[in-house]
């Protein structure tokens, strides 16, 4: 077995990684989108055992010990790449929400393996392409990670000669601007994809195809075309049992004539609207109908985040 590399202790560097929001109604495990709200990570090499400080999200309820996932994983990545730490300190300021569909684990993830690639030495760190194959094999599908690393829009798919994750960043319409609805709900994803079907008839899985290919047209040249190219047969109806409250306030805003959608597994609802007066209109549509219901819902006129995960060095050690 190969002596893996020893990384000096003292060195450090900040990762800040977006929220991101998969699926966008017909483009399942496929398109993702890159949303102007970060989780705040900063790694230190330490000497002794590894540490873990969070506030925000998950204070008080994530490990604060070597035992925490984003430490885990940044080890188990410096052994791949042929290094090692005797311990990383690690200091998180999270404000992606967990569990609500906008993409908490892979954000987790891709800090994670980005801020075990920063502390390498930059010479030793891999091509964008590799380090997007590790982040969705990490989390087992492409469509969050993809837009957190690249930031904007991304279509995501599996190359059929050996099996990796690859990616393209889609251009976005100047006027897009995502409207957000986060419950204080939670859902689990593996509860929401158990509720799919392991097959749909072939009329269906056209129809969505069509619906995946506007929407990409409507993202990039034509956003009033957005409300029937987010039509999905696939997932929102069948999840629906497990969210109704954020299955009715999708069907309230569509009626209306608003593009919203399930955000990823949900239970977060997501407007793309064309434009900032729309935006205004969906938000307020939202925040009357979620007075309606059982849960607290914050509703907010988000923004694209056009740039993908930030990497700053702090000590090189």
């Amino acid at each position: 077995m190969p002596t893996l590399r020893a990384l000096p202790a003292g060195r450090s560097v900040r990762v800040a990684v977006p929220a991101t929001s998969a699926n966008l109604g017909p483009g399942f495990d496929t398109l993702g989108l890159a949303l102007e709200l970060r989780d705040e990570v900063t790694f230190t090499v330490v000497d002794g055992p590894s540490s873990a400080r969070v506030t925000g999200e998950g204070e008080g309820a994530l490990p604060d010990d070597g035992t925490h996932l984003i430490i885990r994983l940044a080890l188990e990545h410096l052994a791949i790449r042929g290094a090692t730490a005797p311990g990383l300190a690690l200091q998180a300021r999270n404000v992606i929400p967990h569990s609500r569909g906008l993409g908490s684990s892979a954000a987790a993830v891709v800090a994670a393996l980005a801020g075990a690639e920063a502390l390498l030495e930059p010479g030793d760190r891999p091509d964008p392409a590799g380090l997007l194959d590790a982040c969705a094999h990490r989390e087992g599908h492409p469509d969050n990670v993809a837009p957190a690393l690249l930031g904007g829009a991304t279509a995501s798919w599996v190359d059929d000669a050996d099996g990796g994750f690859r990616t393209a960043r889609l251009r976005l319409h100047p006027d897009l601007v995502p409207v957000v609805a986060v419950p204080d709900a939670r859902l689990a994803t593996h509860t929401a994809r158990g509720l799919l079907p392991e097959t749909v008839p072939h009329a269906v899985a056209a129809a969505q195809a069509g619906r995946a290919a506007l929407l990409t047209h409507a993202l990039a040249e034509d956003p009033s075309l957005l409300l029937p190219a987010t039509k999905d047969w696939l997932h929102q109806d069948f999840r629906a049992s497990a969210m109704p409250e954020s299955a009715r306030l999708v069907q309230v805003l569509r009626r209306a004539g608003h593009a919203a959608v399930v955000s990823g597994a949900g239970p977060t609802v997501l407007v793309l609207a064309a434009g900032a007066t729309a935006a205004e209109e969906a938000a307020g549509l939202l925040q009357a109908e979620a007075e309606s219901t059982a849960a607290r819902w914050t509703v907010t006129v988000s923004a694209v985040a056009s740039e993908g995960v930030r990497v700053e060095t702090l000590q090189h050690g």
